[in-house]
């Protein structure tokens, strides 16, 4: 166990109150929050996840989904055990919500792997669990990581309070944040959540890092032209360019709704595509809705097929070679080998 970070300890009452995140959970002695993997010992809460790995593998950056960070780079990732929301849909279940076997690493061996990678993986991403309840490991990792010169990557559900995030945040550059949905009665039904505190760490980390967004619409309860369309209001508010990934639900966990429509998907879109300048679809095989286009001329700058880039069309970076407009891409782009595969496992 580690001492955990983010918490007032409340002796007269008998517990611990975690500030970590907005569940705020008070703690009673030899008890677990929401998350599981923080734990009052002694009036002291404690992280039980320190350096516990539960997934891990060298990814291509499109995987996150990242399309404008550093395109057809690869990325070592990493994921824990745990999760501070407990949504019906859960794609990472067994992990989240499970109890996976797990090889116990410490930042520095994170770090040593992911410069052991092939020249194209830029860092590290923690992912496939929920990032935020990992804490005290993750801002450990990113800060040695940056310290090797590489980059760190969150794919998390943005459900975390303003202090830990802010100091966090110096040593992220890229995030995917999962937007469940934008009404507050769907993160409090199917997330046992709240959106408030999402959309205050998209707000507060969209002008200090890479940020794209990720939305998977569940059949008939956040789907609908209305919703999308405030959805896309919010995010161009922020900024145009915030890349917005619409995910197909197919029927998991404890969700067993049918898979959303494919003309569902094309109208979303067609809807959020008004206000937003790269919308993209996430499982649905229609090659075209993960190509990127230059939001002045409107031509193709990177051409896709799954994670595979197969065409580029910029120049010095991020500049569109047909009209020079600069594309909020960070890093250099490159054409990717048509044979490369996810890896996973390895030697820890």
């Amino acid at each position: 166990m580690r001492r955990a970070e983010f918490f007032v300890s409340e002796p007269e009452k008998q517990y611990v109150t975690c500030v970590l995140c907005p569940n705020r959970c008070a703690v009673k002695e030899g008890r677990t929050g929401v998350c599981r993997v923080r734990k009052n010992v002694g009036g002291v809460l404690h992280t039980l996840n320190f350096g516990e790995v539960a997934s891990y593998g060298l990814d291509p950056i499109e995987k996150k989904p990242l399309y404008h960070f550093y395109p057809g780079h690869e990325i070592f990732s990493l994921g824990t055990v745990g999760c501070n929301l407990h949504c019906r849909f859960c794609q990472n279940w067994e992990i989240a919500h499970g109890e996976p076997s797990t090889i116990r690493v410490t930042p520095a061996k994170i770090v040593e792997l992911a410069r052991r990678q092939n020249h194209h993986c830029i860092g590290i991403a923690y992912t496939y669990s929920e990032p935020v309840v990992w804490y005290e490991f993750v801002y450990e990792t990113a800060v040695q990581a940056r310290e090797a010169g590489l980059k760190n990557v969150l794919v998390t559900n943005g459900f975390i309070e303003l202090e830990p995030l802010e100091k966090l945040l110096p040593y992220v550059d890229a995030m995917n944040i999962d937007v469940k949905a934008f009404t507050d009665d769907f993160y409090r039904r199917m997330c046992a959540g709240r959106l408030d505190p999402v959309r205050r760490t998209v707000e507060a980390a969209a002008p200090r890092c890479l940020v794209e967004l990720t939305t998977l619409l569940v059949t008939g309860e956040n789907d609908s032209p209305e919703e999308i369309g405030e959805l896309a209001s919010w995010i161009a508010g922020i900024n145009p360019e915030i890349p917005l990934h619409l995910s197909r639900y197919f029927p998991n966990y404890r969700l067993d709704l049918p898979a959303t429509p494919l003309e569902t998907m094309r109208r979303a879109r067609e809807i959020a595509a008004r206000k937003l300048s790269h919308v993209y679809l996430g499982n649905v095989w229609d090659v075209e809705n993960g190509y990127t286009y230059c939001p002045r001329c409107r031509k193709k700058v990177i051409e896709r097929s799954g994670y595979i880039i197969r065409e580029l069309h910029l120049s010095a970076g991020n500049r569109c070679a047909h009209c020079g407009y600069a594309l909020n891409i960070v890093g250099e782009a490159r054409v990717t080998d048509s044979g490369r595969r996810p890896r996973r496992g390895g030697i820890l």
